[in-house]
């Protein structure tokens, strides 16, 4: 992995903002208390991470349930026949399960270990949707015993294994087919997934999406649904999604003309970007929704179709903004004239996204967290790789060892991310919620690294 850029500390600008500025990236109970520190839920987070150690990610249940709630009011705004599915790869555990199925919504899996915490949790089977380019016949198994609602099909091979297995179990499983509409998303390399070459799904130029619901039509034990697309994450620009909408319905179109066929089911995916950074200005869940909803209703109106059952797929902005993670200070190191390190209890282990993606984030002092951010430091990581940084010559208060340092928007894919790189236990996951706290998923020890090593 590369080293940050060797551009003097210098030449970024401290922005002299303070933790009451930086709401955007925020849980949405945070707060600043009289004593200057950062609250969230109205817990004092420097007391708790000082209780229970660092590096700890902390996350908003409010703002969780809230994110939830929204989808669903503004899904339904305009059309009453939606599914707001919650991907669980962003963060799962058997209370977000749990949470997600209060909010009365659906889970997407992309696993069998995502399944099985799901079933753990309760999750009623028939609302989840099980992802994947490549399930394991044992993922595959699994789906079918537990009566799984959906599987997206992503090949012509899985939608065959489907059905020799569903066959043998004189059981009916509903899918829904992937499709690659080709539209290039305004966003990262790395995460962009609807083009047309892509590992994921059933390209349409080349006809192998229409031969795929040709194929699932005829084949036993499956029940053609409908079609799913994804064109990636952390997307802005929401004409991205109205372009695809616009292919998804012709292609509807065409495989009613060709096949005689309706799409019962239209799953949009997910991708709303959410703000890591102070400049980030995402679009709202309203205004989301407006695109989605009012685009495939007047696209299928346009084109004589029924319209189908609506469903979007977020996880990173129901959970990305509800989550900050706490660390403790350990070492500062200052090179004149090129940059100032401020190393933290934790790093890529926890936190994988700047080393993969150049990931931007916030950082401030949490017990400092009204004082503004007068210098510039890069948040380094205690691993054994120089591209180990959390946070790249970014504004900061002055730090000192021993300061509790916050960096929000981690709410999502950093604890699903998460490794044992070094040997490191992983953190452990707390909720917060009127003025009390829980772990929902507790922090690894040694003896947890070695139950897996036989020897």
């Amino acid at each position: 992995m590369k080293s940050p850029t060797a551009t003097p500390a210098q030449a970024v600008q401290a922005d002299y903002k303070t933790a009451a500025d930086l709401a955007a990236v925020l849980p949405l109970t945070a707060a600043v208390s009289d004593a200057g520190h950062l609250t969230i839920a109205g817990i004092d987070m420097v007391t708790l991470a000082r209780e229970v150690g660092t590096a700890v990610y902390v996350m908003d249940v409010l703002h969780i349930r809230t994110q939830l709630q929204d989808y669903r009011r503004w899904m339904s705004y305009h059309w009453d026949d939606i599914d707001v599915i919650y991907a669980g790869k962003a963060f799962l555990s058997r209370s977000m399960a749990r949470l997600v199925a209060d909010c009365d919504c659906s889970l997407d899996v992309s696993s069998g270990g995502e399944l099985a915490i799901a079933l753990a949790a309760g999750f009623p089977a028939a609302r989840i949707y099980s992802h994947g380019n490549n399930k394991t016949t044992t993922e595959l198994i699994e789906c079918l015993d537990a009566g799984v609602g959906h599987i997206v099909v992503d090949s012509f091979e899985e939608l065959q294994r489907i059905s020799d297995l569903a066959s043998e179990r004189d059981q009916q499983q509903a899918v829904l087919l992937r499709v690659t509409p080709g539209i290039e998303a305004d966003t990262h390399d790395y995460i962009r997934t609807g083009a047309e070459d892509s590992k994921f799904g059933f390209g349409l130029n080349q006809g192998l999406a229409l031969s795929a619901v040709k194929r699932a039509l005829e084949l036993p034990g499956i029940i053609y649904d409908g079609l799913h697309m994804h064109i990636g994450s952390q997307i802005y620009a929401l004409n991205s999604f109205a372009a695809a909408i616009e292919v998804m319905a012709d292609f509807m179109l065409h495989i009613r003309e060709e096949l005689g066929a309706d799409t019962a089911i239209l799953n949009t995916g997910g991708g709303l970007g959410v703000a890591y950074g102070v400049p980030d200005d995402p679009a709202s869940i309203k205004d989301y929704g407006k695109v989605v909803v009012d685009g495939i209703k007047e696209a299928c109106e346009l084109r004589g179709l029924k319209t189908p059952r609506i469903a979007v797929e977020p996880g990173r902005s129901v959970v990305a903004n509800a989550g900050v993670t706490l660390y403790t200070v350990g070492t500062i190191k200052e090179i004149p004239g090129i940059r100032t390190y401020v190393s933290v209890d934790g790093g890529m282990t926890d936190n994988i996204r700047t080393s993969l993606y150049q990931a931007h984030y916030e950082a401030f002092i949490a017990n400092k967290a009204d004082q503004p951010r007068t210098v510039t430091a890069t948040i380094a990581g205690k691993h054994c790789e120089s591209g180990d940084i959390v946070v790249s010559d970014g504004p900061l208060q002055p730090a000192r060892v021993g300061d509790i340092l916050c960096v929000p928007a981690t709410g999502a894919y950093c604890q699903s991310m998460s490794s044992n790189y070094n040997k490191q236990v992983r953190p452990g996951v707390i909720w917060v919620e009127n003025e009390t706290w829980r772990w929902v998923v507790r922090r690894e020890t040694y003896d947890d690294l070695l139950s897996c090593d036989v020897g």
